[in-house]
């Protein structure tokens, strides 16, 4: 019952951060803005999402409660971003220059592409993957994806190709090596 009351009030924080925001933009850009939909049924380790032709922002309710005061500071006004881009400017890059002008310009923000929060409770089951410069951890999907052969992944860092990481066969290649 307390979390109930606790998410209720959560989005009455939400609901007052959004009306903020949108009246800074209101105020920059001279015009009204509609204010959109949010939904709060976002799985997953997003912590939010903009459907743009909607005018809707989906939030990941079990990161809005683990982590309410970065969550509503930062995430809230990061996705509304990105619908008043879209309004504005049309189809841009998602973290482009308009985006990350409006997120310090407008919201007087970071403009933070990537949330940092603890997703331990709402990652699924990961596998293992290494490249040249670490391991890495796959969703259940890419993984899937990987034995499927319909996808290959490579590491951003050092542009290897992802291999599975079996950690009986890398202690055998370490101890091969000694």
């Amino acid at each position: 019952m307390q979390q109930q009351t606790e998410f209720r009030h959560l989005k009455m924080q939400v609901q007052r951060r959004l009306s903020a925001c949108l009246q800074l933009a209101e105020r920059q850009f001279q015009r009204t803005f509609t204010m959109p939909v949010v939904n709060y049924d976002l799985r997953g380790v997003k912590a939010g999402v903009a459907y743009l032709q909607q005018n809707e922002i989906k939030l990941n309710r079990t990161l809005l409660l683990e982590n309410s005061t970065e969550f509503i500071q930062q995430v809230v006004p990061h996705e509304l971003a990105h619908l008043l881009v879209y309004q504005l400017f049309g189809r841009v890059k998602p973290h482009g220059r308009e985006w990350q002008a409006l997120m310090q310009n407008v919201f007087h923000l970071p403009a933070d592409t990537c949330h940092q929060f603890d997703v331990q409770s709402v990652q699924g089951k990961t596998y293992a993957y290494r490249c040249q410069c670490q391991v890495h951890q796959l969703t259940q999907r890419r993984h899937n994806k990987i034995l499927q052969q319909s996808a290959v992944y490579f590491c951003r860092k050092c542009q290897q190709k992802l291999e599975n990481y079996d950690e009986a066969s890398f202690l055998n290649e370490k101890l091969a090596d000694l």
